[in-house]
């Protein structure tokens, strides 16, 4: 990848708060955080034109809820052209931590996270979006 420079210009309020950016953040450097800040950018500029996207949704929940596998699998079987893969972790007895990884259109990620949060026994989910 070819490394570009430029000049930018910043009133002094909006270079302070690039730099509390970089402290907080712990970017090496101010070109890291606004790297960042564009790469955000662009996604979010991506989602809302419902482009193609890559996804990650982690979800946290109980698996002796009644019904809970079959209802989850059950929505996963029915976005196979989606869902690349499910990732199952045994936090506790009673606690599981699934990741699913997905590709496609922005709203559709989007629909199947709120599917799959919203069903009864899902403790905690979050949907992570990125551009491909």
């Amino acid at each position: 990848m070819k490394i570009k420079r430029f000049g930018v210009s910043l009133e002094e309020s909006t270079l302070n708060e690039l730099d509390q950016l970089v402290s907080d953040r712990k970017f090496p450097n101010r070109s890291q955080a606004v790297r960042h800040l564009i790469k955000g950018a662009a996604v979010s500029e991506k989602i809302s034109k419902n482009s193609t996207v890559a996804g990650a949704l982690v979800i946290v929940y109980d698996h002796h809820k009644h019904d809970l596998s079959n209802k989850l699998t059950s929505v996963q079987h029915d976005y196979h052209h989606i869902i690349l893969s499910t990732q199952h972790i045994h936090l506790s007895r009673e606690l599981c931590l699934e990741t699913i990884a997905m590709r496609g259109k922005a709203q559709k990620l989007q629909e199947i996270a709120d599917t799959i949060i919203g069903i009864k026994g899902i403790k905690h989910g979050k949907l992570v979006i990125a551009a491909v």
